[in-house]
């Protein structure tokens, strides 16, 4: 039997002035048209923040100082086929213009008040954005 393994993300909420930064997926074959935070795979032999600060600066541009970024929680996710844990870190501190540095994944980049996301913001963000507001830090997600 082969070994099991399951695959690590990490996600970045950039927040300014009570507004968090979403880019909407697109050509990427999964939940393209969804807002979601800057974030992507776990490279191997990188520490999580690492993974972050990595992430952030190529889909958006922006530089952040590990001082700046903050760990929220864990999410254990599962969908028809994977299975994945999220680690969410959030930064109100930067360095550098926020850009759409990937336009081939992203079609369209904006800043959202923290209360009032769009109804096409990937359903497992709102649900972490809720718990994280809870004071949870760690949830579980398509389990039910």
């Amino acid at each position: 039997m082969a070994e099991f393994r399951v695959l690590s993300v990490v996600h970045i909420m950039l927040v300014q002035s009570g507004q968090v930064l979403l880019l909407r997926r697109c050509n990427t074959g999964h939940m393209d048209g969804y807002y979601g935070f800057p974030g992507g795979k776990l490279d191997g032999g990188e520490r999580l923040s690492m993974a972050a600060i990595r992430e952030a600066r190529e889909e958006t541009g922006v530089r952040i100082d590990p001082a700046h970024l903050h760990m929220l929680g864990t999410m254990h996710i599962r969908t028809a086929d994977t299975e994945r844990i999220d680690f969410f870190f959030r930064a109100e501190e930067w360095s550098g213009e926020v850009s759409n540095m990937e336009p081939d994944k992203c079609d369209d980049l904006g800043w959202f008040d923290l209360n009032k996301l769009p109804d096409n913001t990937l359903p497992f963000m709102t649900k972490a954005l809720d718990a994280f507001g809870r004071g949870e830090w760690f949830m579980e997600y398509g389990w039910d």
